[in-house]
């Protein structure tokens, strides 16, 4: 694997804190805001991240996606509110951290079948879905609050999870 262990979780816990940081943009008027119809609400973009993750890593694990587990995290995250949500996105650090912590560099190069019928290494899974994941839907998100009207944010909002020093 190109990241090592300790890298890795440092990115996933990078990407949860620059979403809790995202998130606490929003106020509670654009938790229902979605650009088009066919679109995740912001809430709904933000219920998804708090399983999606997790559930990834738990399928490269196990080197089977499950389907029924899934469904029913789906299921549960529809029932959180906001605040709920974030309670769940902030513990995602951690829960990073007990789900990687027994994963030796021989799991991390198990094969698993990816999503496109493919072979991928159990390491490469969990960059490409959960960290690539975690990227974009960070993005969209960042998207929504600008289209909302959220001008002030920029640059160090969406890649570092901070608000932009103000110019001198």
């Amino acid at each position: 694997m190109v990241l090592t262990k300790p890298e890795l979780l440092t990115e996933l816990q990078k990407e949860a804190r620059i979403l809790v940081h995202l998130a606490g943009k929003l106020d509670s008027s654009q938790l229902d805001y979605r650009p088009t119809s066919k679109q995740r609400s912001s809430l709904e973009l933000l219920r998804y991240l708090s399983f999606m993750g997790p559930q990834v890593v738990t399928a490269a694990k196990r080197k089977a996606f499950d389907g029924e587990a899934w469904g029913a995290a789906v299921a549960e995250a529809a029932t959180r509110d906001f605040q709920q949500t974030m309670a769940v996105i902030g513990k995602l650090p951690e829960v990073y951290e007990k789900l990687l912590a027994d994963m030796s560099d021989d799991d991390f190069r198990g094969e698993l079948t990816g999503f496109d019928g493919n072979k991928i290494s159990a390491g490469r899974f969990i960059v490409s879905v959960v960290l690539g994941g975690h990227a974009a839907y960070r993005t969209q998100l960042f998207c929504y609050l600008k289209s909302c009207g959220r001008e002030e944010l920029s640059t160090p909002n969406l890649w570092r999870g901070v608000d932009p020093v103000p110019a001198a």
